[in-house]
């Protein structure tokens, strides 16, 4: 049963790494798309068109200046990419626990450390999220934020298990 809980914290680690992979991808070859959608969140512009007494009372949060809002977009492509990354050398690192040719404690650590990044992303996208009021008008992108969460939360369980 212990091969099997290794190669179930594998390929855990391994779905959480590929999709991440597959995102920071398409942010690199297409920016545009979550950029723009980045940019609504940052500067409420849905808020402002949708529900305008709301937004006349939270409007001092809204940031519409476009370099600061491009800057942010790069900064989180960037942790996407540094998560990915760490979540692939956590694949490998449980691999080689389980070929034995390497640590398994230490490739344990590395993919705890690798979902506890993915779940934090998740986690963070949900606090700077609401702070500008996404969920009046991107409930779709708050509830992805969410399940996220619940999958990194679900994979570190798994791979905290003794």
């Amino acid at each position: 049963m212990e091969v099997m809980m290794e190669v179930v914290q594998i390929v855990i680690t391994a779905l959480l790494a590929g999709w991440l992979t597959i995102g920071v991808r398409d942010n690199i070859l297409h920016p545009e798309i979550n950029e723009q959608y980045t940019a609504e969140v940052l500067s409420m512009a849905r808020l402002e068109r949708d529900y305008p007494d709301e937004f006349a009372r939270m409007s001092q949060r809204a940031l519409t200046n476009r370099v600061t809002q491009r800057l942010l977009f790069r900064l989180i492509v960037i942790t996407e990419a540094l998560v990915a990354g760490a979540l692939w050398i956590g694949v490998v690192g449980l691999l080689m626990g389980l070929a034995e040719t390497g640590s398994a404690e230490v490739g344990q650590m590395i993919a705890v450390g690798a979902a506890l990044g993915f779940t934090t992303l998740w986690g963070m996208f949900l606090i700077v999220g609401n702070y500008f009021c996404y969920w009046f008008c991107h409930v779709e992108a708050q509830a992805t934020h969410f399940f996220m969460l619940l999958w990194g939360l679900a994979t570190l369980i798994v791979l905290l298990l003794p």
